[in-house]
């Protein structure tokens, strides 16, 4: 240990009177593990992105989705039984996160009178089972089914036409029908990308059913999901379909399926991003290392005559070899501490992370990992770069290094 540890003080003592020499080393290897590093964090906060991309689509892990027809006829069931049955089934089970969701159309009262408007009908469990983001606003409460005016939410293309009103003043739109029934807006979400400008809101699954025709609950074929924990999505399955399929009664064929993307079986929907990340970072610590090799050979062989000088005086050539290893070590080592302190603030940059992933809800902590890969590449590397450069320097002949 006293060995070990009187290598380094050596060390660090020749890093700091070869300053310059060091001061290369430090700025090639930081860059290195500065770029290594924020391409692992960055690679994190896409892999993140791409995470709530898919939970957007189809749910988060495990999201099972329900459905039901007649063997006989191949019809849907009635809207309000099947609710009733997915709904008990779901509570017997201790499901906390449950969703009903349609789509239908719902009139508007604009400022050049009804128009129709996509409407997407849903519980309030929906914004989280799919993380919908809002620009102003807030999502649905448990509560607002039970308001005499229906609670909105509508899309910026929505929000624009009925003036930008300001939502803490709450207003209100007609909804249309046979009976017009005035709803109040609540939240503002974002224009879909694909369909920017094109009107389109949210509203509560209960909420349309108090006002909705029986004409429109006739024709309304709901969507039933159900989020559960995925170590017992398999058995919930099987008990959910079974049990609804009692509770509708014979006749009846009830699928319990899960589409959500870590459903496929030997295929992870995020290997590209990961070959990606690992590809680039390899690269990035090949030029880093070969870099560091060329200056620790050139500095090595300025340096021959002061090896010889203490050779001579009794150095062992398990010393020498340690030592000049030990110095590239070091180096990279604390190259290492700045890279990693650069790369914190580059991945936490919010307009960096704005870039690489626009509209991410959940952005993950700089990752330890990254972290611990970059200090852990950076040492791997100075003592491969030192190699090298110790074995030059203990195959110099002393004779040959004093006359040099």
């Amino acid at each position: 240990m006293t060995g070990i540890v009187g290598a380094f003080v050596e060390a660090w003592a020749e890093l700091r009177i070869h300053k310059t020499r060091v001061l290369l080393s430090l700025i090639g290897v930081a860059v290195a593990v500065a770029a290594l590093t924020s391409v692992v964090g960055l690679g994190a906060i896409t892999q993140q992105a791409t995470t709530e991309s898919y939970e957007r689509q189809s749910g988060r892990p495990a999201t099972l989705f329900v459905s039901a027809y007649d063997l006989a006829t191949g019809e849907t069931p009635d809207a309000r039984a099947f609710s009733t049955a997915f709904l008990t089934v779901t509570e017997r089970y201790s499901v906390d996160w449950v969703t009903r969701s349609t789509y239908t159309q719902v009139p508007l009262d604009f400022v050049e009178g009804f128009t129709p408007v996509d409407t997407m009908v849903v519980d309030p469990d929906y914004g989280t089972m799919h993380r919908v983001q809002l620009t102003q606003g807030s999502w649905f409460a448990q509560g607002d089914a039970e308001r005499l005016a229906p609670a909105l939410i509508v899309n910026d293309a929505v929000w624009q036409r009925l003036g930008a009103p300001d939502l803490r003043t709450h207003p209100t739109v007609t909804l249309g029908g046979e009976d017009p029934v005035t709803a109040v807006v609540v939240g503002v979400v974002p224009d879909q990308p694909y369909n920017v400008g094109y009107p389109m809101m949210y509203m509560l699954y209960d909420s349309y059913m108090s006002v909705a025709s029986p004409q429109q609950v006739q024709g309304l074929y709901p969507q039933f999901e159900a989020w559960v924990p995925t170590d017992i999505a398999e058995d919930l399955t099987v008990l959910i379909q079974r049990d609804i399929a009692g509770e509708l009664g014979e006749g009846w064929q009830v699928d319990v399926s899960r589409q959500d993307y870590l459903v496929y079986q030997g295929e992870d929907p995020l290997m590209s991003i990961k070959l990606l990340v690992g590809g680039v970072a390899v690269l990035v610590l090949l030029l880093g290392a070969l870099g560091l090799v060329n200056i620790s050979l050139v500095t090595v062989r300025q340096r021959i005559r002061e090896i010889g000088i203490r050779r001579s005086f009794g150095a062992t050539a398990g010393r020498v070899f340690f030592a000049v290893m030990m110095e590239s070590v070091v180096a990279a080592g604390a190259a290492g501490i700045v890279g990693v302190f650069i790369a914190v603030v580059v991945v936490k940059n919010p307009m960096i992370v704005g870039f690489i992933a626009p509209g991410i809800s959940d952005i993950p902590a700089f990752p330890l990992e990254a972290a611990l890969l970059g200090l852990g590449a950076a040492t791997v590397v100075g003592a491969l770069a030192g190699l090298l450069p110790a074995l030059v320097a203990v195959r110099v002949k002393v004779i040959d290094a004093i006359r040099y």
